[in-house]
């Protein structure tokens, strides 16, 4: 699947039909939240799908290791669903296996019914998509990924071999047999290869990328992918709330930047849980939430400018160091 059947007109078009439909008002994010909220916990549609998911998702790296013991952790994951969030994150590479394995034990006892699970692999040909689904599956101990993205899209190659070696062909295959319910795509890079990805005739579902206060002032995936998103129907997955850290070396507060976030019209922030206590304090910021007015988003940004303009604070899009070993390996064998 090779041919792009949406020229590059059609896409730049598009998004600017989208520009506008990111400027969603505080009352229409707020009415958004409070539909379908379990426990005071918003919900929000994801997408096109027909999915309501919390705006608050547990991230399948950092939650993996927040526990002292296996059963800490799975005590974690659990307690983040009884509190009302829905919507769990992984990836296939993730501490070698054992971030799905775990999550896949605390989704046992009836709880794997009551989230939507989210997975990513690396697979830049149709053997290696395949080998990780099924890797997956296994060690989640589900029949079924309700969304499987390809994890770091951030190179130029990595979008041309999902296209030119089989790779999505077997993501659409996996749908259609129903071994996974909806597809999308990841990275932290740029935005450039998020619009290469979306150039082709492909219905993603959803698309996972860096959102914070910082980012719009620097290779910037709010201004450039979100308007697109939004009017596509793709779900928007926020992920480096917190620009990895960075936004608390520029002086902000963690559940300062969820709040921006949230006041954007993405579907979800999947935040990086190390402990039980972010947990709580992250599920009271999601519980508390208000939609931050434009001025007040102006001010931040404002107040961001300096910090962001050269993307120091946002190593991801910066250096190499925030890239996965088998994307590494991919880029050296492939």
């Amino acid at each position: 699947m090779d041919e792009k059947k949406t020229t590059r007109r059609d896409f730049l078009r598009n998004t600017a039909i989208g520009v506008g439909a990111a400027a969603w008002t505080p009352a229409m994010l707020e009415a958004l939240s409070r539909s379908g909220s379990q426990h005071g916990l918003p919900r929000r549609p994801m997408g096109r799908t027909g999915e309501q998911i919390s705006i608050l998702g547990i991230g399948g790296a950092h939650v993996a290791r927040a526990g002292d013991t296996e059963a800490e952790t799975i005590s974690i994951i659990r307690e983040g669903i009884d509190e009302g969030i829905n919507f769990l994150d992984n990836a296939w590479e993730y501490h070698g296996g054992y971030a799905e394995e775990v999550m896949g034990r605390a989704l046992e006892d009836g709880y794997r019914e009551r989230v939507v699970l989210m997975t990513k692999h690396h697979g830049r040909d149709r053997a290696t998509a395949v080998r990780h689904l099924e890797d997956s599956l296994r060690r989640l101990r589900t029949d079924v990924i309700d969304v499987w993205q390809f994890h770091e899209v951030i190179r130029e190659s990595d979008v041309r071999r999902i296209f030119s070696e089989g790779a999505i062909e077997a993501a659409l295959e996996a749908k259609e047999q129903g071994k996974v319910r909806f597809i999308g795509f990841t990275g932290h890079r740029d935005p450039a290869f998020f619009r290469m990805m979306l150039e082709y005739d492909v219905e993603w579902d959803a698309v996972q990328m860096p959102m914070n206060p910082l980012d719009p002032h620097y290779v910037s995936f709010e201004t450039e992918i979100l308007p697109t998103l939004v009017e596509r129907g793709i779900a928007p997955l926020a992920m480096k709330t917190a620009a990895g850290g960075g936004a608390m070396r520029a002086g902000l507060e963690p559940t300062e930047c969820l709040r921006y976030v949230w006041s954007r019209p993405v579907s979800t922030a999947i935040s990086g849980i190390s402990a039980r206590s972010e947990l709580r304090q992250n599920v009271a910021a999601a519980r508390a939430f208000q939609p931050m007015s434009e001025q007040e988003i102006a001010a931040l940004l404002e107040r961001t400018r300096e910090a962001g303009s050269a993307g120091g604070y946002e190593t991801y899009k910066t250096t190499e160091r925030w890239d996965g070993r088998v994307g590494r390996e991919q880029q050296e064998h492939g």
